[in-house]
C-alpha cells in the first residue's frame, strides 16, 4: 500500500496552484474541469513526477473553514513536505515572500519549519536525515 493522493483545502484554486507552483516549485499534473468552477487539480514534486498527488481541494464543505480554522489557531500544519536543507529552503521561500510562523527549529536530529500557503493552512517543511 502506497499513498497515491493527499490534499490541502483552498479557497481559490487559480491562486493555489500559483503557489504552490510558483513559490513552492511543484509542478501541475492533473486540472480537469468538475462544474460549478471546481477543477480535479493536483500538483506534484518535479523530483517524483509519478508519486504522491497533493490535490487543491476547494473549501466549499461547511465543516472546512471551522476545521482550517482550528487548524490554524492551534498551530498545527495541513501538511508537511520534505526539502534536503531547512534553512536554505527557508531563506528561498523568505525572500520570495512567504511567512513564517516557525523558524527553522531542531529537534534531535529533525529540523522543520512552518509557514502560511496563502491559501489558509499552515506548511510544514522537514528534513530528517
Amino acid at each position: 500500500m502506497r499513498i497515491h493522493l493527499t490534499s490541502v483545502f483552498v479557497e481559490d484554486q487559480a491562486a493555489a496552484l500559483a503557489f504552490y507552483t510558483g513559490v513552492l516549485g511543484f509542478v501541475k499534473k492533473h486540472d480537469v474541469p468538475l462544474g460549478g468552477g471546481a477543477r480535479w487539480l493536483t500538483v506534484v514534486s518535479p523530483e517524483q513526477p509519478d508519486g504522491t498527488e497533493l490535490l487543491l481541494e476547494p473549501s466549499g464543505h461547511r465543516a472546512v473553514p471551522p476545521y482550517k480554522a482550528a487548524l490554524r489557531e492551534d498551530g498545527i500544519p495541513a501538511a508537511s513536505f520534505a526539502v534536503d536543507d531547512v534553512p536554505a529552503e527557508y531563506e528561498r521561500l523568505r525572500a520570495l515572500g512567504v511567512v513564517f510562523t516557525q523558524e527553522p527549529t531542531a529537534t534531535g536530529p529533525v529540523t522543520t519549519a512552518v509557514f502560511a500557503d496563502t491559501c489558509g493552512n499552515l506548511i510544514q517543511i522537514v528534513h530528517a536525515p
